[in-house]
């Protein structure tokens, strides 16, 4: 019998330290790494955040939580984000994002709380009832 040796590949370890945090909206779930020496680049599935959110309203929900706290050009970010819409997807990353700095410094947590950026947005689609075409809408009705 031949004795193979078996190699395992290397870990591999971020060049940076990192913070990393969980969002959610709807059924949109974002990960995000936040890199605490940064420029101030955000990466939203491989692309450059404002080549993800083309829309300047979705791209300020995404920057929201930096910019309240004065963190938008001293950290990186990269975010893995997936479920639900663009507008869902925003707020998901919005509040993971929200999450990595009150790790960061626990003192923006007021801040942040106040406006509204640590509560996850429990709202959910409501589900459809039998005889009705969606949630609430009833067929339409006719006298004859």
């Amino acid at each position: 019998m031949i004795d193979k040796k078996i190699q395992t590949p290397p870990a591999k370890t971020p060049k940076q330290k990192y913070i990393y945090t969980k969002g959610g909206r709807k059924t949109a779930i974002a990960q995000v790494r936040l890199f605490i020496k940064g420029k101030g680049n955000f990466e939203v599935n491989g692309k450059k955040y404002n080549e993800y959110f083309v829309r300047e309203i979705l791209q300020g929900s995404f920057l929201d939580a930096l910019r309240v706290t004065g963190h938008q050009n001293d950290l990186d970010a990269t975010v893995k984000v997936h479920g639900s819409g663009l507008n869902a997807q925003a707020d998901a990353c919005r509040h993971a994002i929200s999450r990595a700095l009150v790790e960061l410094d626990p003192a923006l947590r007021p801040v942040l709380k106040a406006e509204g950026f640590l509560t996850r947005d429990s709202r959910m689609k409501e589900r459809k009832k039998p005889g009705l075409k969606r949630a609430r809408r009833a067929p339409q009705w006719s006298k004859r």
